[in-house]
């Protein structure tokens, strides 16, 4: 599975919102599996917004077809747009889309792996961090995604900002010494987004 990552900063909230559910128009596309998406909590006017594609190809042929009349419908409403495609390593619990009818938060890490640690993070990922959310109430499915050696993404769904601020108290303290992330990441940022369920559109 392709994930495609989208950070818009927009000019005008009411009509970058009415654009986005336009968007509606992916269902049916050949490859597109999903989109979901809305506002960051962290700043102020940004939405995050994630695609999900059976291949890459599938993506770039929506590119090179019907993606700028679907587009044309947010034309006007943000000043800057910044796009990540990734490929899925790993699916976190029965994954994001199986579980989004139940997601109000996603929460989002990029990260950002030392050259030659790779290998190691995407194991610790595997047998540490993600059966620890797997596990954790409230956690709705997720994914983690990979582009090229160094980027990576990892994005999770949950029930409730008070089931993510849970896990936080109780799990992920204890993993992250034994994740040993010092070793692996020169970077990572986060965000936490409110899922607008008008923007979700299942293909």
């Amino acid at each position: 599975m392709t994930v495609k990552w989208i950070t818009c900063w927009a000019t005008d909230r009411a009509a970058f919102d009415l654009g986005q559910q336009a968007w509606a128009g992916l269902r049916g596309v050949p490859g597109f599996l999903g989109q979901c998406g809305g506002w960051s909590r962290r700043t102020a006017g940004v939405a995050q917004i994630f695609g999900f594609w059976s291949s890459r190809s599938s993506h770039e042929e929506f590119l090179n077809g019907t993606h700028d009349r679907l587009a044309a419908a947010q034309a006007g409403t943000f000043e800057e747009v910044r796009v990540r495609v990734l490929d899925q390593r790993l699916v976190i619990g029965s994954g994001l889309l199986a579980g989004l009818p139940a997601v109000s938060l996603l929460r989002l890490a990029h990260c950002h792996v030392r050259q030659g640690r790779a290998a190691h993070f995407i194991q610790t990922q595997a047998e540490l961090w993600n059966p620890g959310m797997a596990g954790a109430p409230g956690m709705c499915g997720g994914v983690f995604a990979q582009n090229g050696e160094s980027e990576c993404l990892v994005l999770s769904g949950w029930r409730t900002a008070d089931d993510h601020q849970l896990y936080l108290d109780e799990r992920f303290g204890q993993r992250y010494e034994k994740a040993g992330l010092a070793a692996d990441l020169d970077d990572v940022t986060g965000d936490l987004v409110d899922l607008d369920p008008t923007w979700t559109v299942i293909g």
